[in-house]
């Protein structure tokens, strides 16, 4: 027969204690991605079966390992996270070495931290040239530049081909930042890199990008409108002084006669011919034939 006795109840005691209080494993490939001064630290899951396992991540500066007995600071933002990847951006506030850490815990389980290999500095991160624009707005060499964030200035270099470059440094992105005022005919090349000042280092520079100036092209445009405008008034206006023309020169060479008063006749033509026709006609009626011996009859009378 079993005989229970309080020492197996001990050791069961003692076993399900080691299973609660059993730690975890650690999370392992812990890194960093650096791009652009914002910072990321990641690391593998730590898979346990049928467990929500969360993660807490803490870092210690160069003051916390000189000066306050190598403490160990939390980030809040990533305290108790299911992620595995806490944005450290914030927390990495110098130009100095930095040791980060992260630990697993279920519940009241919990692994050991799991450090990062190495230190930490914000000055090895990756500066991307800035993504830009290059506008030629009529003879205006204009440039829009990627607004990255506070601490970025830009520096831009432009020329016209055949001519040394010019410098300017844009402090602040801004939606369009004028160069120079172009000339008509050569291109006009752009290009820029990133400069960060807290750690004194700057990207490689972007793709050149070349603009002409649009002016000469309005010009042309200007011209042939101007040009096809003055056919249009030329054909709508010759016309008129063709006929202007020779009217001058007909009253010039040919000028009208104008009748007096007394001379202008007040009846239609019609009514004078016809009034013409009539005397006519009676006239004829009176016309009477003398002989010639009784016209030397009468002429002997009138001289006696």
């Amino acid at each position: 027969d079993f005989i229970y006795s309080p020492l197996d109840k001990s050791k069961r005691y003692f076993y399900y204690s080691l299973q609660a209080y059993a730690l975890l494993p650690a999370p392992q490939n812990i890194s960093i991605l650096s791009i652009n001064m914002k910072h990321f630290l990641s690391w593998s899951p730590v898979i346990i079966q049928g467990e929500n396992v969360r993660y807490s991540v803490e870092f210690q500066g160069e003051y916390e390992r000189d000066y306050v007995n190598e403490s160990w600071i939390p980030i809040c933002e990533c305290s108790l996270t299911t992620a595995t990847v806490c944005n450290i951006t914030e927390d990495i506030s110098a130009t100095v070495a930095y040791n980060l850490r992260v630990r697993a815990d279920i519940g009241t389980r919990r692994s050991e931290w799991g450090t990062l290999k190495g230190f930490f500095n914000r000055i090895t991160t990756s500066l991307t040239p800035p993504l830009m624009k290059v506008i030629a707005d009529g003879y205006h060499l204009l440039v829009e530049l990627e607004d990255m964030g506070p601490a970025f200035q830009f520096c831009v270099f432009y020329w016209k081909k055949g001519q040394e470059s010019r410098q300017k440094v844009v402090k602040e992105a801004s939606s369009v930042v004028h160069l120079d005022t172009m000339e008509a005919g050569p291109d006009y090349c752009v290009k820029a890199q990133t400069y960060v000042e807290a750690i004194n280092r700057s990207s490689s520079f972007s793709q050149t990008q070349c603009v002409r100036a649009q002016g000469g092209t309005s010009m042309c445009l200007v011209t042939a409108l101007l040009i096809s405008a003055g056919f249009a008034v030329a054909a709508l206006t010759l016309p008129f002084l063709t006929w202007k023309t020779s009217k001058i020169l007909q009253y010039s060479c040919c000028p009208v006669a104008v009748l007096p008063d007394t001379l202008k006749v007040s009846e239609s033509p019609t009514q004078l011919v016809l009034c013409g026709s009539e005397e006519a006609e009676q006239c004829d009626l009176m016309v009477r034939v003398t002989p010639s011996e009784e016209v030397l009859r009468l002429w002997i009378q009138e001289t006696l």
